[in-house]
């Protein structure tokens, strides 16, 4: 079905497509009817795929990536296109239009999707709101959490801290967003000292899980140093990656905004293997960024991520993807022996050889 209606969805403006499937989502506890077989036929909840991961349960591997569901409208219709948890996002303390329009557009033929919204949502007051009519939820809710477009540098402590308190209450877990391309300046928080102060803040204001994002566009070195030290610093998690402003990876005259999708696949799990090298074990790991396979699901889970997420390959492969990718893993972990999937999490990480000293007695 998703096939034949696909050439008509590519013909309207990306965003417009976006707000109608919010539209008809939207809707999804008011027409039980209509969703509840969808859910029965997409989400896959299966013991081998079940984690307890920051004391919460997740029933898949699976997420919504933030962006998908900016103003936390679409929740109740997550199980319905499979998935297993999500983020909401990103929420700022004050409503922001975001970017001039256009500022969404697709690479049919690199199955990619560019965008420069610029955290347009409708405030965390708001959010918050609607969230409280349906937290808590069956699926573990996450925040992505970044500071307006006209708060400056020096003051962007204080809209995450805005942010942790208002939101605290009815969300599950926090991931800081300083990796955003579309946020004039906002990169230049991806630094030490930031992150030192932001976590040591935030960890003051909540006990809920608050995990950072990184951008794959930094310098291997950085992307070292800065997970040691976000995870020296309290974070409870680590999520790789955003998209990147590499765009040499498709052919276009737009040079603006962030690329995801498949030309982001390698570079993002390369980011995974190298925040993987250092902090496996320590922190959960989530990957994002060109997952579309169940292979590819498979071989990120492998290197070293407990919890995955999506968005553009539902534009490109249709809302079965989620099931297909989760059906995938239980057939793949299986097959290669695995009772359950914290079996395989990390079984491609190079062991780290133990130095002995052989002359001691």
């Amino acid at each position: 079905m998703f096939d034949l209606i696909k050439p008509l969805i590519y013909k309207t403006d990306p965003e417009f497509a976006h707000n109608a499937v919010e539209f008809v989502l939207k809707t999804a506890r008011r027409c039980p009817l209509f969703f509840n077989p969808l859910i029965e036929k997409n989400f896959i909840d299966e013991p081998i795929l079940n984690q307890k991961i920051w004391g919460l349960e997740f029933k898949n591997p699976i997420g919504v990536a933030a962006g998908f569901d900016k103003n936390a409208t679409m929740i109740a219709a997550w199980p319905a296109l499979g998935f297993g948890w999500g983020e909401i996002g990103a929420v700022t303390p004050k409503a922001q239009e975001g970017n001039e329009k256009p500022r969404a557009w697709r690479h049919i033929e690199y199955e990619a999707v560019q965008n420069a919204y610029g955290f347009n949502n409708e405030g965390v007051e708001v959010i918050k709101q609607r969230l409280k009519n349906i937290y808590p939820f069956i699926l573990p809710i996450g925040a992505n959490i970044g500071k307006n477009k006209t708060t400056p540098e020096d003051k962007a402590i204080d809209d995450y801290k805005i942010l942790v308190n208002e939101l605290k209450d009815v969300v599950d877990f926090f991931v800081v967003n300083i990796s955003s391309p579309n946020t004039p300046g906002l990169r230049n928080l991806l630094n030490a000292e930031f992150i030192s102060t932001l976590f040591k803040e935030l960890k003051k204001l909540t006990s809920k899980p608050v995990l950072i994002k990184f951008s794959p566009d930094m310098e291997d070195d950085m992307i070292i140093n800065l997970a040691n030290l976000s995870v020296i610093n309290g974070a409870d998690g680590i999520v790789v990656t955003n998209t990147t402003t590499n765009y040499e990876l498709v052919k276009s005259n737009i040079k603006k905004g962030g690329i995801s999708g498949k030309p982001l696949a390698k570079r993002s799990y390369e980011v995974l293997k190298l925040v993987a090298g250092e902090v496996f074990g320590k922190v959960p790991i989530v990957s994002v960024g060109g997952i579309d396979s169940a292979d590819e699901a498979y071989k990120r889970i492998k290197a070293g991520a407990s919890l995955l997420q999506l968005y553009t390959a539902i534009i490109y492969k249709g809302p079965g993807i989620v099931r297909d990718i989760n059906l995938g893993l239980i057939e793949r972990l299986k097959k290669d022996g695995f009772n359950h999937i914290t079996e395989a999490v990390g079984i491609d990480i190079p062991k780290k050889l133990e130095l002995k000293d052989t002359n001691a007695s």
